[in-house]
């Protein structure tokens, strides 16, 4: 994304007082839709008011590969259905591979192509769910055990992928696919982690540094279910989810943050409904809605969620409203709806953490990469 468009984004935030601009419901479209070329896609503008209305390539060969791939290395072997093993490449189809920064920016570049082109999920993006499943492949870790984590790719077999958590994310995992399709030397576990990356980075958000080093692996090594959080329980049950994997206080409310993206549906979690006006923009709307809406529990079929009482379009879970019932969480939460920068700059180096926890990396802490969103 441009930084104009960014910047854009960010002052229209803060200049534009939430609770009584979600009463005016007429002027959305007209105030806060860019031009393709500033916000890449139409359908997805900032708002602060409502609008009413797997496989393996099987080109990774034994424990060899293995060890490769978390060196950096990745080792090619041709059985005969593959032409072209990387695009740009010198045409290796047997050895040793070392991709480069500028291989993996056109990994990046593939992934944010996609995101352009295909707008037709959800609220005109596939980017929250991309960034779901770069934090569901992660936040499966526990520190006490080391197991778990982005490193596997895991959730590419059942029963990880049935988990009742995972629910819906195969329409992440088919996105990815012609990607890896293109580049097949960069394992599951690095591309799913950098399309959450990506997906930030082309929503308006901060810049993730990433770097690769992570192994795919085998159907043994799934974790049990019950590692991620479950929306319907409050801030005991947050701290225990997010403490195994060790995170604080602060670390947890900075990475809720990222319910300013997406949406909850009934066939997947139960519950339905976005966050934020603008569920396609990363922005601190997330907690200024959480301090300045009033909310009350929904009257409905489902299971327990909270309503704002203005639009009756948005949606906070048990865990969402956790955050404000609480005195040492709703701290943070103060702290990040006042200033957007001060979310962004915290929300990325906890990104950053969760997104490397248990990976035995062979690079260091300063060979992390700075992937360029797309101009």
């Amino acid at each position: 994304m441009t930084t104009a468009a960014k910047s854009f984004a960010r002052v229209a935030a803060r200049s534009t007082p939430l609770i009584s601009s979600i009463k005016n419901t007429t002027t959305q479209n007209a105030r806060f839709i860019m031009p393709r070329q500033a916000f890449r896609s139409s359908k997805r503008g900032y708002a602060s008011e409502s609008n009413v209305k797997t496989s393996s390539m099987g080109l990774y060969w034994g424990i060899g590969a293995a060890a490769l791939a978390g060196a950096g290395g990745y080792f090619f072997y041709n059985n005969g259905g593959v032409t072209s093993l990387k695009e740009g490449s010198a045409g290796e189809t047997r050895g040793i591979f070392t991709p480069t920064k500028e291989d993996y920016q056109k990994v990046y570049n593939e992934i944010a192509r996609r995101l352009d082109e295909k707008d037709d999920y959800d609220d005109g993006s596939f980017g929250p769910v991309l960034v779901r499943l770069a934090w569901h492949c992660s936040g499966t870790y526990d520190k006490e055990t080391n197991t778990g984590g982005s490193n596997g790719a895991t959730m590419r077999f059942a029963p990880e992928k049935d988990h009742g958590a995972n629910a819906g994310l195969h329409a992440a995992q088919d996105f990815m696919e012609p990607v890896h399709e293109k580049f097949p030397w960069i394992t599951y576990s690095d591309l799913w982690t950098m399309g959450g990356v990506c997906a930030i980075q082309e929503m308006q958000g901060p810049t993730i540094p990433w770097r690769p080093g992570r192994m795919d692996r085998d159907i043994s090594m799934c974790t049990p279910d019950g590692r991620l959080p479950d929306g319907a329980k409050e801030q005991k049950h947050l701290r225990a989810i997010f403490g195994r994997m060790g995170f604080d206080d602060r670390e947890i409310v900075a990475l809720s943050g990222a319910h300013a993206l997406g949406r909850c549906h009934t066939d997947r979690s139960g519950f339905e409904g976005p966050w934020t006006f603008s569920p396609t923009v990363m922005s601190n709307d997330y907690y200024r809605l959480l301090l300045g809406e009033k909310w009350n529990v929904r009257k409905w079929n489902g299971p327990k969620q909270f309503q704002d009482v203005t639009s009756k379009s948005l949606m906070m879970l048990p865990t969402d409203m956790a955050l404000v019932q609480d005195k040492e969480f709703k701290k943070h939460v103060e702290r990040y709806a006042k200033d957007d920068q001060v979310f962004f700059a915290e929300f990325r180096d906890v990104m950053v953490k969760l997104l490397e926890l248990g990976v035995p990396f062979q690079s260091k802490e300063e060979d992390r990469l700075i992937l360029q969103p797309l101009e």
